[in-house]
């Protein structure tokens, strides 16, 4: 079951990061964007199991909390918006907050307090991840740097639970990453609008 997992979860998440970053070069994003977030929404059941198999309480919390963020930047891209609703915006914040605030205390109550190198990666995973689709909802080139932090700390994590998937998985996120960061630089600039 945990190599199924871990294919599900390591594989959409990585195709997620794919057709994002593609989308980051081209004018008509719609179509690429929305493939880009339901992928995200498809491997996040298996991502939440296997976290929360592995008492990683922030970061199943994290990504359990990120999935408002995740149908925003779907519905974000279906309409063609750049930025939700302050309403919707909100909602989405104060939710992921509340994740984040759960997860953290209950990992604290658990493990006794902030005691493991693994409680540190998950504080990474939860800030890369939250913040990261946050922005990219809203098309922020920073998002990607967020997604950076995020796929060091998870690839780290996954490295000490020893999940040979989900680190090469990982590993190979980050080429996508850094590839969507520079297209969205590229878009920003006046140079990168005109291609």
């Amino acid at each position: 079951m945990d190599i199924f997992l871990q294919i599900w979860g390591g594989g959409a998440y990585l195709l997620a990061k794919i057709l994002l970053s593609h989308a980051e070069g081209l004018r008509e994003d719609r179509t690429w964007r929305m493939a880009g977030w339901s992928m995200y929404l498809l491997g996040l059941p298996a991502w939440v199991i296997l976290l929360a198999g592995r008492h990683n309480w922030i970061a199943a919390a994290n990504e359990a909390g990120g999935g408002p963020a995740l149908l925003l930047g779907l519905v974000l891209a279906w309409k063609r918006l750049d930025r939700a609703p302050k309403f919707f915006d909100w909602a989405v914040r104060i939710f992921t907050y509340i994740m984040i605030v759960l997860g953290t205390t209950y990992s604290l109550y658990s493990f006794g307090g902030l005691t493991a190198f693994s409680q540190a990666l998950e504080i990474g995973v939860t800030i890369g991840f939250l913040l990261g689709s946050f922005l990219l909802a809203g098309k922020n080139p920073a998002g990607w740097l967020f997604y950076g932090l995020m796929i060091i700390s998870m690839g780290s994590l996954m490295f000490i639970q020893g999940k040979i998937i989900l680190i090469i998985q990982q590993g190979v996120s980050l080429i996508f990453v850094i590839s969507g960061f520079v297209r969205a630089l590229g878009r920003n600039t006046k140079i990168g609008r005109g291609l």
